[in-house]
């Protein structure tokens, strides 16, 4: 079959496109005919290999697992002894390890049945952002109707989430982006777009406060919220090679103990059970995968370039 490969860490140039062995499921897995996937942020961490902190179960000197991608979303080809959850012929989508391939296998806790109403490309662009939005939302800052929240860097893939999640739970909520993605950002139906090139958003109160964006000291962003309101940090990037900025989700626990805040982290696996909250949201239309482009396999180096350079307005997709 057809994969994305990287037999070193690197860049996007490290990503080849090459044939490589077909999965076979073992007991208690399912095998994927893989229709599409999606680029999230933990897709180039992985590609490069940063933090450092991350490589004793990546690999130290080089990939263990040489094919990357998260998001899949596809049909179901075979199953392994033991499952009997799914059957050939069931379209599903859910999380991988290997996702840039023509085939992948993976555990039924990981899949549900795919939205009727969604492509695979829409389905593909929903488990990694919007499972960490809604966790971030629901259980971590614990958003009520009628809050005030603000979502930094609400244009890219878990910020479009996030927008609309947040709408959905009643908030008010406010979007910090880039100047070219304020008419996305409304477009997803916050009720403020500040640009982050020229607005303060600490003159105002806020509730709550998912920083996605990850790269503003925290006692900054502190200075939005309320007295008794609530930091998320989803996303870190400027803490060197080594942590990566994952220190300021090992210091939240701390901060909250010293602070009438609470600050917490999030670090969201995609499950079953939310991934079925997710699948009927969008049957119903309360969330809608946003879709900068599509790219066919082949060409996952290029749109892992274009994601990591920012400009990306929600997910970027890959068809298969």
């Amino acid at each position: 079959m057809k994969a994305i490969v990287q037999d070193t860490y690197g860049t996007s140039e490290v990503m080849q496109f090459r044939d490589v062995g077909m999965p076979t499921p073992k007991p208690g897995e399912v095998l994927i005919q893989v229709r599409a996937s999606a680029i999230d942020a933990g897709v180039w961490h992985l590609m490069t290999g940063l933090p450092y902190m991350i490589r004793p179960a990546l690999g130290l000197r080089r990939p263990r697992n040489p094919i990357r991608g998260t998001d899949v979303a596809g049909v179901v080809e075979a199953v392994g002894a033991d499952v009997t959850e799914f059957k050939p012929g069931d379209e599903v989508f859910g999380t991988c390890w290997a996702a840039f391939a023509e085939y992948v296998t993976t555990k039924p806790a990981k899949l549900t049945r795919k939205p009727e109403n969604l492509t695979y490309e829409q389905a593909a662009a929903i488990p990694v952002s919007a499972t960490t939005a809604l966790n971030a939302l629901r259980d971590k800052g614990e958003v009520q109707p009628g809050q005030r929240v603000l979502v930094i860097g609400a244009g890219g893939g878990v910020g479009s989430y996030a927008v609309q999640l947040a709408k959905m739970f009643g908030a008010d909520v406010t979007g910090l982006c880039s100047t070219s993605k304020m008419d996305f950002v409304r477009s997803l139906g916050a009720d403020e777009v500040l640009d982050y090139t020229k607005d303060d958003f600490t003159r105002d109160e806020f509730d709550l406060i998912l920083d996605i964006a990850g790269n503003r000291p925290l006692n900054h962003v502190r200075k939005a919220l309320s007295a008794r309101g609530t930091l998320v940090i989803v996303g870190g990037e400027n803490g060197g090679k080594i942590l990566g900025g994952t220190q300021w989700m090992l210091k939240a626990p701390l901060l909250s103990l010293f602070t009438s805040h609470r600050v917490r982290g999030v670090i969201s696996l995609a499950n079953k059970k939310d991934l079925e909250v997710l699948r009927d949201l969008a049957e119903a239309g309360k969330i809608v995968p946003a879709i900068d482009r599509v790219h066919p396999l082949s060409e996952v180096p290029q749109a892992v370039a274009y994601a990591q350079a920012g400009k990306a307005k929600g997910k970027i997709a890959i068809t298969v």
